[in-house]
C-alpha cells in the first residue's frame, strides 16, 4: 500500500543506485504512479533523473530496493514481457532510431512481439496516426528533422502498446510549435488512452499545464512530491533546488509582493492568469466596449 493506495501500477521503493566508477546516482528513492496518471520528475540537470528513467525501464539494474509493475518485481520478468508493459523515451531520439525507413523502425517492436504481419502493420499505422506522423511512414530516417525523429522514436514505443511511458526530456531540443505538438501528443495519450506517463524534466513551465503530481529530484533524493499548485506556491523549496516559479507565476508574484496587488494564489497558466485580470476589472468595464 502506498500513501493509502493499493498496488499502484507503477512502484519503486528505497531504490538507490552507483555507477561502477563511484558516482552516487540515487539514494533510497520511493516513488510510484498509478494508471492513467501524468507524472513529472522536476530535476535540475545532473540530480539522477536520467538514471531513475533507467532503472524504472530496467535498463539499469536494481542494486538496492525494489521496482514493480502491477504488483510484479520487474526483476523476475523477462526483457519482452518488461518491455510491453512500459516504453522509455531517451532524450536524443537517434540513440534509438535505427531502421531504415520510419516503417522498419515503428514495426521492430511489434515484430519481436511476435505479431503477424498484418497486426503489425496496424500497429504501425495506429501509433503513427498518435504521433501525427502518417504522412512519414516511407521516408527514411535520416531525412527526418530533429522533431519529426522524437514523433517516431515515440511511436516505436507506442506500437508495443505499453501501459507506461518514461520520457527523458522529451522537449528539449525542439522550437516552440514542435514543443507544444509533443505536449498535445502527451495529453491526449494520458487523457485518451489512459496511459501512466512519466515525464522528466528541468523546465518548469510546461508541468502547470500537464502533470497530476510532480516529484521534485536534488542530488539522487526525492525532496517532495506535490501538485504543481502546492509545489509553485513554495518558492522557497524551489530555490533551494535551484529551480524558479513558471514564468507568468514570477509576473503575479512580483505584482503581488512588490505592487500590493491582492493576489491570493499564483496563476500557474495563461488562461488562469487571464481569469485572474479578468476578475480585476470593474463590473461597467465592459459597457464601453
Amino acid at each position: 500500500m502506498v500513501n493509502g493506495k493499493e498496488s499502484p501500477l507503477l512502484n519503486c521503493q528505497g531504490v538507490t543506485y552507483s555507477y561502477e566508477d563511484g558516482f552516487h546516482a540515487l539514494s533510497n528513492i520511493d516513488f510510484y504512479a498509478d494508471a492513467g496518471e501524468f507524472i513529472a520528475l522536476l530535476a535540475s540537470n545532473g540530480s539522477g533523473k536520467t538514471t531513475l528513467l533507467k532503472v524504472l525501464a530496467g535498463l539499469l539494474p536494481v542494486q538496492q530496493g525494489c521496482v514493480s509493475i502491477a504488483g510484479q518485481d520487474i526483476r523476475k520478468m523477462k526483457s519482452l514481457q518488461l518491455y510491453s508493459h512500459v516504453g522509455i523515451l531517451l532524450q536524443n531520439p537517434k540513440d534509438q532510431l535505427f531502421g531504415a525507413t520510419v516503417f522498419e523502425d515503428v514495426a521492430f517492436g511489434p515484430r519481436n512481439q511476435g505479431l503477424s504481419d498484418e497486426v503489425v502493420h496496424e500497429r504501425v499505422r495506429e501509433a503513427l496516426e498518435l504521433v501525427g506522423a502518417s504522412a512519414f511512414v516511407e521516408r527514411a530516417i535520416h531525412h527526418l528533422s530533429f522533431g519529426e525523429q522524437k514523433r517516431v522514436a515515440l511511436a516505436g514505443l507506442l506500437a508495443m502498446k505499453p501501459s507506461i511511458l518514461l520520457l527523458d526530456e522529451v522537449t528539449a531540443g525542439l522550437d516552440p510549435v514542435g514543443e507544444t505538438h509533443i505536449v498535445q501528443i502527451l495529453k491526449r495519450l494520458s487523457h485518451e488512452q489512459q496511459m501512466t506517463i512519466v515525464f522528466a524534466t528541468h523546465s518548469v513551465d510546461l508541468l502547470p499545464l500537464i502533470a497530476d503530481r510532480i516529484y521534485v529530484l536534488n542530488k539522487g533524493s526525492i525532496i517532495t512530491c506535490e501538485t504543481p499548485e502546492q509545489l509553485f506556491d513554495d518558492q522557497e523549496k524551489l530555490k533551494q533546488v535551484g529551480l524558479r516559479l513558471p514564468y507568468i507565476s514570477s509576473l503575479f508574484h512580483a505584482l503581488r509582493a512588490h505592487d500590493g496587488v491582492p493576489i491570493h494564489d499564483l496563476p500557474l497558466t495563461v488562461q488562469a492568469a487571464r481569469e485572474e485580470i479578468l476578475a480585476w476589472l470593474p463590473e461597467d468595464f465592459w459597457k464601453n466596449k
